[in-house]
Formats: structure tokens, sequence, C-alpha cells
């Protein structure tokens, strides 16, 4: 952690409901927005009352610490006692011990929320007021273009990730790709996050720390001692019209190569959460979950927590998955290590938000993109390689999947 806990101000949160406050996303800060939304409902930031910072192996247990300790000092005010209400941290965490994108909490000086028709503000050692819709800037567009991981490369990378399987040195890796582009100064985020929401509006929308994007996939939700999680693994693009569409769904339901690499991802995140929940459910077989883009195979999982564990403690142990890493995990990260380019960053980290119980919404940051301070912007996009994968339908799959990231940008 490098950000140490005993310098920072004590924190005073204090939560009152108020009228409708409408969309969120108008009302955030154009170039740093704070953000994690679903069809609507979630919480949004202003300001900065509170950043922590964290890097290395023990990134997320470090935050679990800290997280803690700031609460021990806190005074919080919470009289509607709902998810996303209090004192409340957003978070993005780098997808690799190793990487040099540092992991973040960040508590906002004012917190604005919308759950089930009731919208709030809460407000962290300031007294601002309720914040007026802000207009958006000038609309833009821009191309992302092949990064340090080309079309070429990627295929070679997953060829040879399929003769290091065919050896038995892993049985699953994600390989990623990138592509970057450049946003005119002076761009307001808000118009790339309204793009996302509208067109995805059953993914968590994001935005922390320049990090935005609209994922599909829950890696843990925590809610008073409930434990549940949706895990996503085994794609296919949606079909060009209804008989097609059908056809498409049936065949990723039935396809031996998909419905392997999605146990592999069930199978990780059953064995994470087994120690903190003596009842975990999940059904026999995943469903077909329909995107604007893709068909997924899902399997949702549910059941209730037996040791006190907050949203943080269970990122650090879910992470990284074998949805956005492979399996055996140590063999597919030095895999992965090998044969990508580049640092993924918070790409496939977890991103979310973690209140004051130590509940929270936390998802895998997927069809996601970094935005540095200079306006460059890199977005990633990956798929699961097993027995079985064909380098060039891996190759459709990632343009598949890069598709609401190129289509908000442009």
């Amino acid at each position: 952690m490098s950000t140490p806990v005993g310098s920072i101000a004590h924190l005073a949160a204090t939560t009152v409901q108020t009228d409708d406050i409408g969309r969120l996303i108008p009302l955030i800060d154009p170039r740093d927005p704070l953000l994690f939304i679903r069809r609507g409902q979630g919480i949004a930031g202003i300001g900065e009352a509170m950043r922590l910072e964290f890097t290395g192996p023990n990134r997320m247990t470090d935050a679990a610490a800290a997280w803690r300790e700031v609460l021990a000092t806190s005074t919080i005010d919470d009289p509607l006692g709902i998810p996303g209400t209090g004192l409340v941290a957003l978070g993005s965490f780098a997808f690799s011990e190793h990487s040099a994108a540092t992991s973040v909490l960040i508590v906002p000086a004012v917190i604005l929320g919308r759950r089930d028709g009731v919208s709030w503000i809460t407000r962290v050692n300031t007294d601002a007021p309720v914040p007026a819709p802000r207009p958006f800037g000038a609309e833009y567009r821009i191309s992302l273009l092949p990064g340090q991981m080309t079309a070429d490369a990627f295929v070679a990378a997953v060829d040879i990730a399929l003769e290091r399987i065919h050896a038995g040195d892993v049985r699953k890796v994600v390989l990623a790709r990138d592509l970057i582009g450049h946003l005119p100064e002076g761009s307001d985020l808000r118009l790339v996050l309204g793009s996302l929401a509208l067109g995805y509006p059953d993914c968590f929308t994001f935005a922390v720390n320049g990090f935005i994007g609209s994922s599909p996939e829950t890696l843990v939700r925590v809610d008073a001692g409930s434990v549940s999680a949706r895990v996503l693994a085994g794609s296919i693009g949606r079909g060009a019209d209804a008989e097609a569409d059908h056809d498409a769904a049936v065949s990723l339901a039935t396809s031996t190569k998909d419905l392997d690499e999605h146990q592999y991802a069930l199978t990780s995140v059953l064995t994470a959460l087994a120690p903190h929940s003596s009842t975990l459910a999940t059904s026999d077989q995943p469903f077909t979950l329909k995107l604007p883009n893709l068909w997924h195979l899902a399997s949702d999982v549910a059941g209730t927590l037996s040791d006190g564990s907050t949203s943080l403690d269970l990122i650090a142990a879910l992470h990284p998955t074998a949805a956005v890493a492979g399996a055996p995990t140590q063999a597919a990260l030095d895999l992965i290590h090998e044969l990508e380019p580049f640092d993924r960053g918070r790409y496939a980290g977890p991103v979310g938000w973690v209140g004051a119980n130590g509940d929270g919404e936390w998802a895998v940051a997927l069809r996601s993109a970094h935005v540095s301070h200079t306006g460059r912007v890199t977005a990633y996009a990956g798929g699961g390689i097993v027995d079985g994968s064909e380098p060039a339908r891996e190759l459709a799959e990632t343009k598949l999947k890069f598709r609401p990231i190129v289509e908000a940008f442009g």
C-alpha cells in the first residue's frame, strides 16, 4: 500500500434522501468521471475526499485492511441503510501483481445514488449542494487502431498457446490484444459513458480513475450476508436474423469447447468462494445470456457468507478467475506474461464499490479502455483458449468484444 492510512483526515459522511435526481451521468465530472451503474441504478461520485493507492501482490488484501482502518476513524450518518448509501469507495484494481498500473480506492466528496426508486446524496467532509446537470461537451469520433498486439501477432500467440495446451503445460489460457487511439484535448468522457449505458443497459457501466467500460460479468456481490456472482465464459456472435440468432445460441449451448471453457471458469469461482460460504449453489448447466453483440454461456452462483468476509476480502480471494486468466492459474498467468507484449493495467481486474459494512458490488473490468491524462486511449479484449480453439475464430471473438468500446468512441 503506497498511501499511509494514518495520514488521512477523519471522514464524516452524511446521507440524505433527495427528490429523483434523474440520470447520473450528466451530473459527474466530464474529465474525471466516477461511476458504477446498471440499468440506470447505482452510484456516481464527484471530487475526492480520500484516495488510497495500492500495488503488488497484496493490493486487494491491503485495500481490505486499509478500508477497515478508515472506517474505524470515520463517522457515518446513514438513515437509509440501502446498498450504496453511507460511506462508499469506488475502486479499480490492476490485473497483475507485476503491473505498473496503480490500484485505487476513491471516496468521492459527493456521492449520488439511485436504487429501486430512491435517490440520495452522501456528502463526505463537505456541505456541497445537490449538483445540477452539466452540459455535455462537443461530440467527437476517434478510431481505435491496432496496438502492440496486432491481429497477426494475436493469431500467432493463440497457436503457441494451443501447443502448450497440447503439451499439457496448461488447460486454458486467456489471451488479450489491444487497440489504441487519442482523444481531442478537453474531451467529455461522459459521452462515451452515455453511449455504453444506453447500448448495454444490462452491463455495469463504470468509470474509475480514467478507466472506463461496460462489463457484463459480476465478479462478486455482497449484500447483508448473502454472496453472489455471475460467471461468463464461452461466447459466439449474434445471428443476423431471428433464425440465425437462435441457431447461434444453440450452437454455443452445445459446444464442447465452450462448455469446457465455461466449466474452468465456474470451478475457479466455486473453489475460491467455498471457504467463505457453505451454502453455495449454482445450476447444473450454464444458460445462454443475450447481449446486443454476443451470446455468452453464463452461470449464477449464490450463497450465504459464513465468515463475515467483506466484498474486498472476496475479490482478493476470487481474482483472477479462470474466466480472465486460465487454468491452472499460475501456469496461465506465466503464459500470459510470456505471450502478451503489454501490461494489461486494470483490464480484467476487479472494478466496483465497497460500503461501510463491507457490502459491495464488483464487476470484472471487461469491454474497457484506459484513458490517460494526455488523452491516449488503450482498449483491450480477449478470449479463452482451450483444446479445440481455432485461432481465426478467437480473433473474430475479440473483434466482437471490442465492439462496445469501438462504437462508443467512434
